[in-house]
């Protein structure tokens, strides 16, 4: 006979009650993401790319045909929808679904704009380590590079699109549109084409912003590169040897190989010394207390 559990009812015996599962563990979840976006990665960004061209045929091409402009509706829809679907199962697969809509505010706004898709490449920038610095640098100049043309070509677009047909308008067509944002992504601000509606001016500080954060990506990795080269090819004694002058001697703050192992044979000679003194005192002070 098998005895009851505390408190006197069997839990097992209950007809109805179940077992709650365990909780899935949170490193599971994580694995499960991180395969979704390594799957998905590469095929959303050609997908953006096809929104970008469906986005672009419309402005570039006013004149088009109503066909040409149903199919590039179409395309738009159909894209937009994939990264709605792509976002949701994103967020649905993380641990804790309303931290991940938190902590990824760019994918948030990917599902807004697609074609911001390429730019979450520039996240490798986190990724630099010492061991591969060089080979991922490579990468970040050139994902730094293709989100600079990025940048271009969408401020172009989307500042055509919303100054073409505005009163007073000065960007009328799809040239000068490129002109006006290869002109402001620079700093250079001419001033002959400048946006006169709300919504083209909120692009014009978000293209500043956004060239400002990729140039500056595009100089620190230079730097860092110069810095690296400088400091692999010279060693202590190339410097040294640059740093002398014509009779070879070693200038103001730097010291020689030569000078050094004179400053040891000095330290030396004194430590010989001292010993010697020390064993003649010895030596007196035993001779005085043996008379």
């Amino acid at each position: 006979m098998t005895s009851a559990p505390p408190g006197g009812r069997d839990d097992a015996a209950e007809p109805g009650q179940r077992e709650r599962p365990p909780s899935p563990h949170p490193d599971a979840g994580h694995a499960r993401l991180r395969r979704w976006q390594a799957a998905t990665e590469w095929p959303l960004t050609a997908i953006s790319l096809v929104f970008l061209v469906a986005y672009a045929i419309p402005i570039a091409r006013p004149e088009a045909s109503p066909d040409v402009r149903a199919a590039c509706s179409f395309v738009l829809a159909v894209t937009w929808a994939l990264f709605v679907v792509d976002y949701v199962v994103r967020a649905r697969l993380a641990p804790r679904p309303w931290r991940y809509v938190r902590r990824h505010p760019l994918e948030l706004a990917v599902v807004v704009l697609p074609v911001l898709r390429p730019l979450l490449l520039v996240s490798v920038v986190v990724r630099l380590n010492r061991v591969n610095a060089v080979r991922l640098r490579g990468r970040v100049v050139r994902f730094a590079a293709a989100g600079t043309a990025l940048l271009v070509i969408v401020g172009a677009l989307t500042v055509t699109q919303a100054e073409r047909g505005a009163p007073g308008a000065s960007i009328v067509n799809l040239g000068d549109g490129f002109w006006w944002a290869m002109v402001t992504i620079t700093t250079v601000g001419y001033g002959d084409l400048t946006p006169v509606t709300p919504a083209g001016r909120v692009i014009a500080v978000c293209l500043m912003l956004g060239g400002i954060a990729l140039l500056g990506v595009v100089t620190a990795t230079l730097s860092s590169w110069l810095v690296e080269r400088v400091t692999d090819t010279s060693s202590p004694d190339d410097r040294l040897g640059a740093a002398r002058g014509p009779a070879g001697e070693a200038p103001v703050g730097l010291v020689s190989q030569a000078q050094v192992a004179l400053l040891v044979a000095e330290v030396q000679e004194l430590r010989a010394q001292l010993v010697a003194d020390r064993q003649r005192a010895q030596a007196q002070g035993e001779s005085g207390s043996g008379e």
